[in-house]
């Protein structure tokens, strides 16, 4: 018995030694920095103590006011996260050649996988190479008729709400945004726009509740506890339902090309010229025709890469084309001089036009007004990084222990660069303007070799959705919309919609 007391008083003084030598090396780290002074079990944990998923942002905000743009959090359990918003120390995060996504990203990969999203080294850069094809600007007009034909969905759809009282427009972008990017992505209508009920779209939709509560749960430090979440079997259901349906789509386009093929309708090459030809081949085409020394890619290989492209793809723009209408609403002088442009640019029949990529890079404003959107309300506010090289600081050397946040919502908010930030002004996005901002004060879609590969595709569905329905509604601002507030879900989102009210245009 004594030796098992001395055993167990060894181990536990053990235990607390390393313990406070962990939290004196963050005390040190955090004298470079400035920052909430952490509690020695739970860390700043009182910073977010009874503060709901709205309040994130205005805690945040207020920490950086406090302590400046580069400040450090140490959460319980000495779990310490550098939060940077600084352009110069933004740039050496960004820009740093080994480095992968930071733990919270691993929640994802029961779902996702180890794709583009979350792979680093030589996967990383294997992928991304199969992959830029997909995104080539000649490959994307093959996909502007499908934003087109949904576009057009959509307008519909928000018929009977014009001339009526205020109403969410947000659940509606989610759903255009779905089935855009299912169809281009893989080559199916799941219709999610006709039938709000649509069982992938709420499995997505569960995924990024399940995902968002364990960022912000104690334990999240603690994967092999995971079983312990209430939601644990739940989401296990949800991530096999949207498997299911990703593999039954790859293992069904795999025998079609198979059999094009046999028919000699297809060839499978990567030459330039059958890659953008006249026939659209969609995001997952692209992935079945490739071989990786001599090996074409296994199903898993491809469901991880669609289902990351699928996540990323819709979320992210729907809150681009959300944000940009909310703004559009509540300023309706920009509203009106974007609708001027959009008229002498297609006339009378904008609303029924086949829209171009060609036609829409010639609208200045149109770039303008989004661009400004995006510095507001930045679809991804926060871009994770744990670097497995030592780093330079503030004027210290940190190892590989901390984990980076790059605060993008900040980092655009920055008054030198961006004079009086909370104001909605296209205008600072003009050419005399934008050359007076360096390459790191505006980034919506990352920066560095880890840029999001599909910021092309984004802004154009962007602009194809924002020119359909300012072509036919007038959007007003619902009575609520100054009540509009924002929740750090894995996108920005709002947390009770987008309320606007429309008026079809004569």
């Amino acid at each position: 018995m004594f030796l098992f007391v001395t055993i167990v008083v060894v181990f536990l003084s053990y235990f607390l030694l390393k313990y406070h030598q962990k939290r004196q090396h963050q005390l040190d780290i955090l004298s470079h920095f400035k920052g909430p002074y952490p509690n020695y079990i739970l860390g700043c944990y009182n910073v977010f103590k009874d503060k709901s998923v709205e309040d994130i942002f205005d805690v945040l905000d207020e920490c950086h006011q406090k302590y400046g743009a580069d400040l450090v959090f140490i959460g319980p359990f000495n779990d310490l996260e550098l939060q940077i918003s600084s352009a110069e120390n933004v740039e050496k995060v960004i820009l740093a050649k080994t480095s992968k996504k930071s733990f919270p990203y691993e929640f994802l990969e029961p779902w996702l996988g180890t794709g583009l999203l979350l792979s680093f080294g030589e996967k990383w850069f294997q992928r991304r190479k199969i992959i830029t094809p997909s995104f080539h600007f000649k490959m994307l007009d093959q996909f502007m008729d499908v934003f087109n034909r949904e576009g057009d969905i959509l307008v519909k759809q928000l018929e009977k709400h014009a001339g009526q009282k205020e109403f969410n427009i947000y659940d509606y972008i989610t759903l255009y945004a779905l089935d855009s990017i299912c169809e281009t992505s893989m080559g199916v209508q799941v219709n999610a726009q006709k039938d709000p009920n649509n069982e992938y779209a709420n499995g997505v939709k569960l995924m990024s509740d399940f995902i968002f509560r364990r960022v912000f749960s104690v334990l999240r430090q603690f994967p092999s506890l995971f079983f312990l979440y209430p939601y644990a079997k739940e989401q296990a259901k949800v991530i096999q339902q949207l498997h299911n349906f990703t593999n039954s789509v790859i293992e069904r386009r795999r025998k079609q090309l198979e059999k094009e093929l046999s028919l000699g309708k297809v060839e499978f090459n990567r030459d330039e010229e059958d890659l953008y030809s006249k026939r659209r081949d969609t995001f997952l085409d692209q992935l079945l025709k490739v071989s990786v020394n001599g090996q074409p890619l296994s199903n898993a290989d491809i469901r991880e890469e669609v289902d990351t492209f699928m996540f990323e793809g819709h979320d992210t723009t729907t809150s681009g084309i959300s944000f940009t209408l909310l703004q559009l609403a509540k300023h309706q002088d920009v509203q009106q001089k974007l609708f001027e442009e959009i008229d002498t640019m297609y006339g009378a029949s904008a609303g029924s036009t086949v829209l171009t990529s060609a036609s829409l890079q010639e609208m200045k404003y149109l770039d303008w007004v989004i661009k400004e959107a995006l510095r507001l309300r930045p679809p991804v506010p926060f871009i994770g990084r744990t670097l497995l090289e030592d780093m330079e600081m503030n004027g210290t050397i940190y190892q590989l222990e901390p984990r980076y946040t790059v605060n993008i919502y900040n980092v655009h908010r920055n008054p030198k660069v961006f004079p009086d930030p909370e104001r909605f002004i296209p205008e600072r996005f003009s050419d005399e303007n934008e050359v007076k901002r360096g390459p790191y004060d505006y980034i919506p879609f990352s920066a560095g070799f880890r840029n999001c590969i599909g910021q092309r595709y984004a802004l154009l569905e962007m602009k194809v959705t924002i020119v359909k329905l300012l072509a036919s509604y007038r959007v007003l601002p619902g009575e609520s919309i100054d009540k509009v507030r924002l929740k750090a879900d894995l996108v920005l989102r709002p947390t009770a919609g987008i309320p606007v009210k429309l008026v079809k245009r004569s």
